[in-house]
């Protein structure tokens, strides 16, 4: 039977100077699962994430990691769990094989075992050529993939990922968001923190938004999006907008935006084939039809700016 990979409970830290970073907060995340743990900066993630991996000493509450806790048996709930930190925070000038191997040995990892491990941690990551190379010369990217590595190297059940693509390019990240599906997909549960949200949109199951040291919203990313009750849209027609497309689209909030695009809302009941036809009984064509943004950011601003 499966147990909750982590348990947050009421979870408290206030700091010397008196800044109340967590105000009871309270999560669950079940064995398996690939959860969002989102919030602008300064709202609590990292210190629930320092709180977890022992860094951070807490001001009330509990956190367990697959039933031990993390008061009461430290030792053996890090022994489940890989994180890989915002900062990159490995020694530069040591050889990228090296880094990984010597964390192995911190969990009793004899090198016999953990060489062979890492170098399919590395082939699997794409970066199996620069194993012999120090830290300091690779690129940004190669830096995420070699501290995902050296996290998974001891085999943790719940791997805690604090922005892991913060400044990697495009198709690198794409690249990595594979590669953790087909982490989670072996039964590892992942915790991510993202400022990317369409990164939690494609990735994640489950989803908490957090705003000044509180849980805002929590529950599926089905059930997180259903807090949008419109959607902001940009229509772009073949012509340039006339008046009269900004006259029809009035009850939408409708404002043009460039010179063939007007931005309006649309709410659930079938508003945009209504704005659709507003504007084909205008003789106007569209050329396209696109989000503004993804549907998760919509809803992370409403609710942090109180409008959701």
């Amino acid at each position: 039977m499966k147990q909750p990979a982590l348990i947050i409970k009421n979870l408290r830290k206030v700091y010397g100077n008196g800044v109340e970073a967590l105000k009871g907060v309270s999560l669950e995340i079940e064995e398996g699962d690939f959860f969002a743990l989102l919030g602008p900066n300064g709202a609590g993630k990292t210190t629930i994430i320092g709180i977890t991996t022992g860094l951070v000493n807490k001001t009330g509450g509990s956190v367990e990691v697959f039933g031990h806790n993390t008061d009461s048996e430290p030792e053996k709930a890090k022994t489940f769990i890989g994180v890989v930190q915002q900062e990159v925070n490995f020694n530069p000038f040591e050889k990228c094989i090296d880094i990984v191997v010597n964390q192995a040995g911190y969990y009793g990892i004899p090198r016999s075992v953990a060489v062979p491990r890492a170098e399919k941690l590395f082939e699997d990551l794409g970066i199996a050529d620069k194993a012999e190379q120090r830290g300091i010369e690779l690129s940004g990217g190669m830096k995420r993939r070699l501290m995902i590595a050296r996290a998974l190297v001891h085999r943790p059940k719940l791997l805690i990922l604090d922005e892991p693509t913060a400044g990697v390019d495009v198709e690198l990240r794409r690249g990595m968001w594979d590669y953790l599906r087909s982490v989670t997909s072996r039964g590892t549960t992942i915790l991510l923190t993202t400022h990317y949200l369409e990164e939690a949109e494609q990735l994640c199951n489950n989803v908490a938004i957090i705003n000044r040291g509180e849980i805002i919203a929590s529950g599926t990313m089905k059930d997180v999006l259903g807090h949008l009750k419109s959607e902001t849209v940009l229509v772009s027609l073949t012509k340039p907008v006339p008046q009269s497309a900004l006259k029809a689209l009035s009850a939408h909030n409708a404002k043009k935006v460039a010179r063939n695009t007007i931005e309006i809302e649309v709410g659930k009941e079938n508003e945009l084939n209504k704005a659709i036809l507003a504007l084909h009984a205008e003789n106007l064509q569209i050329e396209s039809i696109r989000g503004k943004t993804g549907r998760l950011e919509e809803v992370f601003v409403k609710l942090i700016s109180g409008n959701g």
